[in-house]
């Protein structure tokens, strides 16, 4: 005998769960196939998604600790720090101690990371003008403010 599962409640209502009407089914689809094109992008420049988080958040900014390079590219400070270590092996970052903290660790990018930074900016970007050609400037505003509201919301 197969037990009957009981569908969810969706914002309240008795409805049958539709995963197509359920937001996180089509974010975790957008993040999945960005990231497929990310990766495909990169690895002929030699970069992954990690190193690219990385250059991005420390595209245009002369420097940052690596817990707020972790907190912004959502990964935990121990996984950070092993990406920064590698990315200064591979010299595309240097790392120094800070002189207003000596327990913090401050990244910079190298002129070998500002170019390397460059390379995947423009490969990210022509995914992002795929990906949004068909939405209006403002279509691409208020999802982002819908984003960020519901980010805030998920933080607690």
């Amino acid at each position: 005998m197969v037990e009957e599962v009981q569908e969810p409640e969706v914002a309240g209502a008795a409805a049958p769960f539709n995963m197509e009407e359920w937001p996180f089914y089509w974010l975790t689809r957008f993040t999945g196939r960005y990231l497929l094109q990310m990766e495909l992008a990169l690895k002929p420049l030699g970069l992954d998604i990690p190193r690219w988080r990385v250059l991005m958040t420390l595209r245009n900014r002369e420097a940052m600790s690596v817990s707020e390079i972790a907190d912004h590219a959502i990964v935990k400070l121990p996984t950070m720090t092993k990406i920064v270590k590698r990315m200064q092996a591979d010299n595309l970052v240097d790392c120094r101690q800070s002189a207003a903290d000596g327990r913090v660790t401050e990244v910079s990018l190298t002129p070998a990371g500002v170019v390397a930074g460059r390379k995947a900016w423009d490969a990210a970007n022509r995914i992002y003008e795929r990906a949004f050609e068909d939405l209006s400037r403002k279509d691409v505003s208020t999802l982002n403010k819908l984003l960020r509201t519901i980010t805030r919301s998920l933080a607690g």
